[in-house]
C-alpha cells in the first residue's frame, strides 16, 4: 500500500521520515509522496571493480553543489553522465520502504535518471544516475526538483539495511569487502 500526504507528513513531524523538504512539499504535497530536489553533481572518472565480495567504484569530482539563496546551474550536454544526490536525506523505519521515480519533466528534456529502492533501515541522501541520451544539452538550477519518492508499507515487517552505502556517501575510497 502507498502512504499518502496525510501520513507522510505526520511521519515526517514525528519521525523525521523525510529531512529538508521544501517548504512546498511540507504544506502542499503533489502526488502520493514527495519532490525530492538536486544538491550536487559528481563526475566519474578512473575504473570500477565489481567482484562477488569485493568492490570499488570510480573516483568522484564534486562539480557542483546547492547553496541556499544562490543560483546555481549546470548544463548536461548530450552523452554527459553524472552521480547526483538530493537536498531532502531519508531515515527509513523497519515497516517501509520506498521508490524513486523521475519527474516527467526530465525524460521530456531528453535527459534520462537511473534510480532504484531505498530499503527499510536506509539513513541518508539519495545518489542517482543522470545522463543526457536526447539531442540537446539541457540546463538544471540546483535545487530543482528532480525526483518523486512513494513510500509503501512493508507487510511481515522488512529486514534493516546493512550496506555500506548508509548515509548517502557517493563512491568508495579503496577497495572495500561487501557485507
Amino acid at each position: 500500500m502507498v502512504l499518502g500526504p496525510k501520513t507522510l507528513l505526520q511521519l515526517v513531524k514525528k519521525n523525521k521520515l523525510v529531512e529538508n523538504l521544501s517548504e512546498r512539499e511540507l504544506t502542499n504535497p503533489e502526488g502520493a509522496g514527495f519532490d525530492l530536489r538536486l544538491a550536487e553533481v559528481y563526475k566519474i572518472s578512473g575504473k570500477s571493480f565489481l567482484g562477488v565480495t569485493e568492490r570499488h567504484t570510480s573516483e568522484v569530482t564534486l562539480v557542483k553543489k546547492y547553496e541556499e539563496g544562490k543560483t546555481t546551474q549546470i548544463v548536461i550536454k548530450p552523452g554527459d553522465f553524472y552521480l547526483i544526490k538530493t537536498i531532502e536525506d531519508v531515515n527509513m523505519p523497519e515497516n517501509l520502504t520506498a521508490s524513486i521515480t523521475s519527474r516527467s519533466t526530465l525524460y521530456r528534456s531528453g535527459l534520462m535518471l537511473q534510480v532504484g529502492n531505498v530499503p527499510p533501515g536506509y539513513c541518508g541522501g539519495l545518489n542517482f544516475g543522470l545522463k543526457n541520451i536526447g539531442p540537446v544539452p539541457v540546463t538544471i538550477e540546483l535545487g530543482s526538483r528532480i525526483v518523486h519518492i512513494q513510500f509503501h508499507e512493508v507487510a511481515g515487517g522488512g529486514n534493516m539495511y546493512r550496506g555500506q552505502w548508509q548515509g548517502g556517501r557517493v563512491t568508495t575510497t579503496k577497495k572495500e569487502k561487501q557485507v
